[in-house]
């Protein structure tokens, strides 16, 4: 069955870690829906101009069956959204235990959720302190994975990353 993937991002986002889950998740037949903040273009890091499908006020949390957080400074920008529409989007994932990928950055946006209390996880070291002033258990691996949260730190994982993608997505 075809699933369909939200993914999250704005500006400044690692180019990498937004094409290499979206060309395993498609590889595997599912759908990506890139969903930013006003649905126009999101620049990346490195140069890659994305094309939106969505703004954010345009998108139901409820149509997707899983989400994809990239890092790069993307997640720390989605949270200065002055409605929170980008941290309420992503708990409705958490709560509905629907998979949330995120990598780099990404799980600084999940800190908004209120929902990270005693879940292990892992990000680039810079958001370590947030995420463990939110409950979680932070942990430094290539791969954390606890119930249908699934966390990576740096590109270096991607191969680890994609691979839990795959296994969640079925």
């Amino acid at each position: 069955m075809t699933k369909k993937v939200a993914v999250i991002m704005t500006d400044l986002v690692e180019d990498i870690e937004y094409t290499s889950p979206k060309e395993q998740i498609e590889k595997a037949g599912h759908e990506t829906v890139l969903i930013s903040p006003d649905g126009s273009t999101v620049e990346g890091k490195k140069g890659g101009n994305f094309e939106a499908d969505l703004s954010i006020g345009d998108a139901e949390a409820s149509d997707y069956d899983a989400l994809l957080i990239p890092g790069g400074f993307s997640p720390d920008s989605l949270r200065g959204d002055k409605e929170d529409r980008f941290g309420k989007f992503a708990k409705h994932f958490l709560e509905e235990d629907k998979p949330v990928f995120a990598i780099c950055h990404g799980p600084q946006l999940l800190v908004d959720t209120g929902l990270l209390t005693d879940r292990k996880v892992t990000s680039v070291k810079n958001v370590k302190n947030d995420l463990i002033n939110a409950g979680a258990k932070w942990e430094d691996s290539a791969l954390a994975v606890c119930n249908n949260l699934a966390t990576s730190r740096t590109p270096d994982d991607l191969d680890q990353f994609n691979a839990e993608i795959t296994r969640q997505l079925g």
